[in-house]
C-alpha cells in the first residue's frame, strides 16, 4: 500500500471515541495513461467521503481483459500516487471489484464512472457491489479517455494543428468514424471545451504566504507521465515550504519547439492534468515562452527550474532563461527518469496493431452489452433478453 499523508484530515485512524467515523470510499481501474478524465473521477469520488483508497490492477490482469496497458504497473501506482485527492494506492487490485475487497480495506462503497467496464468474458465488474447498495456512481468526463489518447498518437502528423492533411492521413482517420467523446478523427484535436468552474474544481484556491519559497517551472506538460511526477516531486523538495507554479505554454507554442504532432492534449486539457498533481500550486495557462523579469516580479519568484532536457532557444535566438540565470535563481533538475512524451507515442506507434486491436475489442464488447441491456428492458421478467 501507497499512502501519502497530503489527502484526508485524519482519515479512518486517530478517530477520536465521540468523533463520526470517516467515511472510507474505493476507486479501482487501469488507470492507464492517467489523464484528467481520472482525475475527474477521483475528485468526485474524494468528495463523497473523508478518505480515498485506489485500487490499481497489475499489467497481466489489464492485458487479460483489455489488452496491452501503455505504461507498466509500477509507472501506473506513481502516477495514481501523484494526484492530490488520493490518499491511498493499493497495488494489484483485483479487476473485478466484490464486497470481500471493499470489506478487506474497511470501504463503506466504492465509486464509478457512468460508462461501462467488462471482464474479457463481457460481465460487469461492478455486479456484486451494485447488488449489495455498496456502489455509488459519479460522472465521466466528456471529451477524453485512454483509447481517445490512444487513438491521437496513431495519428502523429504535422497536419495536427493546420486545416491540411494529407489524403493517406485523411482516409486512416476516417476508420476511427466520428467519435462520441468528443475528439475531431479529421485533425486528431480534442474538442474538450473548458470552463472556469471546472478549473475551480481543479485549482486550490490558495495563494503564496510569506513564508513559503515560490518556485516557477515552465514546459508543455503534454500527456502528463511519470517524467513529469517525477520532475515536480524533486522540485517540490527543493524547499522546506514550496509554493510551485506551472506555467503551461499555447499550443501553438509548443508546436513551434516540438514539431509534428505536438501537443497531442491541448492546452486546456494539459491545465487540468497538471492542477491535478499534489505537487503544483498553481498554474499559469498561456505562459510566456520566455521567462520575464515581469513574470518574475509578478509572481515573487525565488526559483526557476528546468529538466535535463534541451532547453530549446526563443525565436530571436535568444536564451527563455537568461533573465532567470541573470538574477542567479535558475538552476537545472535531475528527474532520474528518462521518460518523455516522445517516448510514450514510440511506444503506442511501435504496438499500433495491438492498440489498434484492443480499441476494436473493447468496442465490440460495449456493444454486446448494451444489446443485452436492451433485450433486457424489452423484456424484463425473462433473464438474459427475449426469445423472438
Amino acid at each position: 500500500m501507497i499512502r501519502n499523508g497530503h489527502g484526508a484530515a485524519g482519515g479512518a485512524e486517530g478517530q477520536g471515541p465521540g468523533d463520526k467515523r470517516a467515511v472510507r470510499v474505493w476507486c479501482d481501474g487501469c488507470y492507464d495513461m492517467v489523464h484528467y478524465g481520472h482525475s475527474n473521477q477521483l475528485r468526485q469520488a474524494r468528495a463523497m467521503g473523508d478518505y480515498l483508497i485506489v485500487g490499481v490492477h497489475t499489467d497481466e490482469e489489464i492485458s487479460k481483459h483489455k489488452g496491452p496497458p501503455v505504461f507498466t504497473q509500477e509507472e501506473r501506482y506513481k502516477m495514481v500516487h501523484a494526484i492530490k485527492w488520493v490518499d491511498e494506492v493499493v497495488p494489484a487490485a483485483p479487476y473485478v471489484t466484490t464486497l470481500e475487497t471493499l470489506d478487506k480495506h474497511s470501504c463503506d462503497f466504492c465509486v464509478h464512472g457512468n460508462d461501462i467496464t467488462l471482464t474479457v468474458d463481457g460481465r460487469d465488474t461492478y455486479e456484486e457491489v451494485k447488488q449489495a447498495g455498496r456502489y455509488r456512481e459519479c460522472r465521466r468526463t466528456q471529451g477524453v479517455s485512454t483509447t481517445d489518447l490512444v487513438g491521437r498518437m496513431l495519428l502523429v502528423t504535422k497536419a495536427h494543428h493546420s486545416s491540411h492533411m494529407s489524403s493517406e492521413y485523411r482516409e486512416y482517420a476516417d476508420s476511427f468514424g466520428k467519435c462520441p467523446w468528443g475528439w475531431d478523427p479529421w485533425t486528431g484535436v480534442s474538442q474538450f471545451l473548458q470552463t472556469s468552474q471546472k478549473i475551480i474544481q481543479f485549482a486550490s484556491g490558495k495563494e503564496p504566504q510569506p513564508e513559503e519559497t515560490v518556485i516557477y517551472v515552465a514546459g508543455a506538460f503534454d500527456l502528463f507521465h511519470i517524467g513529469h511526477v517525477d520532475f515536480l516531486e524533486k522540485v517540490h523538495g527543493l524547499a522546506e515550504r514550496p509554493y510551485v507554479i506551472a506555467g503551461l505554454h499555447f499550443d501553438q507554442e509548443v508546436n513551434h519547439y516540438k514539431g509534428k504532432n505536438y501537443p497531442i492534449m491541448n492546452l486546456h486539457e494539459r491545465t487540468l492534468s497538471v492542477l491535478a498533481c499534489r505537487y503544483v500550486s498553481e498554474v499559469v495557462i498561456g505562459a510566456p515562452y520566455a521567462v520575464t523579469a515581469e513574470l518574475l516580479d509578478h509572481f515573487k519568484v525565488d526559483l526557476v527550474c528546468h529538466g535535463k532536457t534541451e532547453i530549446v532557444p526563443d525565436k530571436d535566438g535568444s536564451d527563455p532563461y537568461q533573465e532567470p540565470r541573470r538574477r542567479g535563481i535558475f538552476c537545472q533538475v535531475d528527474s532520474g527518469s528518462d521518460l518523455t512524451t516522445d517516448l510514450i507515442v514510440q511506444r503506442i506507434i511501435k504496438n499500433r496493431l495491438e492498440y489498434e486491436a484492443r480499441n476494436q475489442k473493447k468496442e465490440a464488447k460495449e456493444l454486446a452489452f448494451l444489446e443485452a441491456m436492451r433485450q433486457q428492458e424489452v423484456c424484463p421478467e425473462r433473464e438474459g433478453g427475449c426469445d423472438f
